[in-house]
């Protein structure tokens, strides 16, 4: 048994290099895709609600998971503080001799004049996946109380300078960080970071861009997603690491906050995953 296990994740981190170099080249078939996301999706736990509670259709939540079978401790997702989109908050200024603080200024980041108002600390949601692309492993993380819903708007803003395709800061790539929207249907959409570009980017100078897919950008989602389809699943995928399939960075990691489903902003949440 151990041993079909071990050709079961060697086959699959097989599929995951030649899948993602061929997706960054443009060589690979959205069916090959899709079936690899399908696989994903199926192996990763959904979260659990009470409808008696918790209504469905009501976004409220991103709770990071990490997607790791064999324990290789080789990826990451938590809600960090410290690290997000700042929104109405404030930066010291030292007093005249820098012995302590001599007031406080205003601080909202341009790319995020709107963000969570129940997020407290400037959380941000650290996605990281060290070493090779083809390690079976992923850090996800699922948006929860999202079944049911017709998609309008998706998105997140990310902690990158100018555009999703500079190459500096967080990893922005054709398959990651992606959203996998599986719907009713159980079709899994894909969206990734920069295919298909998303509808509007509002980039900063101090290196935060909101991307958000709107119905343009959801009906170029492989495959799209249509008006008519209700969702039944929404989970953000880091799979991309540090070799040269993870893209020119070959960064491995993504800082995201704000993450959007039809104009609700998720800022905050768990600092480890489950």
């Amino acid at each position: 048994m151990r041993s079909g296990l071990i050709r079961l994740a060697g086959l699959a981190a097989f599929l995951s290099v030649v899948a993602f170099t061929a997706r960054v080249h443009g060589q690979i078939g959205g069916n090959t895709v899709s079936q690899l996301d399908t696989a994903l999706m199926s192996l990763l736990p959904e979260a659990t609600i009470d409808p008696l509670v918790d209504p469905p259709g009501q976004f409220h939540t991103v709770k990071p998971q990490e997607f790791d079978p064999a324990q290789t401790n080789l990826v990451q997702a938590a809600w960090l503080n410290g690290t997000g989109c700042p929104t109405n908050a404030f930066i010291a200024l030292p007093n005249a001799t820098f012995t302590g603080v001599g007031g406080t200024m205003p601080f909202t980041d341009a790319a995020c004049p709107t963000g969570d108002p129940n997020d407290q600390r400037n959380q941000g949601l650290l996605l990281a996946k060290t070493g090779p692309t083809g390690n079976f492993a992923s850090a996800t993380a699922e948006l929860i109380n999202v079944k049911g819903i017709t998609l309008t708007e998706l998105g997140y803003d990310i902690r990158k300078p100018l555009s999703s395709v500079d190459p500096r800061g967080s990893h922005c790539g054709a398959g990651a960080p992606r959203f996998d929207v599986v719907t009713s249907d159980g079709v899994v959409h894909v969206i990734g970071c920069n295919s298909p570009p998303a509808t509007t980017q509002i980039p900063s100078a101090t290196g935060w861009i909101r991307l958000r897919w709107l119905a343009a950008g959801l009906s170029a989602a492989f495959p799209p997603i249509l008006p008519t389809d209700t969702v039944k699943r929404i989970v953000i995928v880091f799979d991309e690491g540090q070799d040269a399939s993870g893209g020119p960075d070959q960064f491995g990691a993504a800082i995201l906050d704000n993450i959007d489903v039809n104009g609700m902003l998720v800022g905050h949440g768990a600092t480890d995953a489950s």
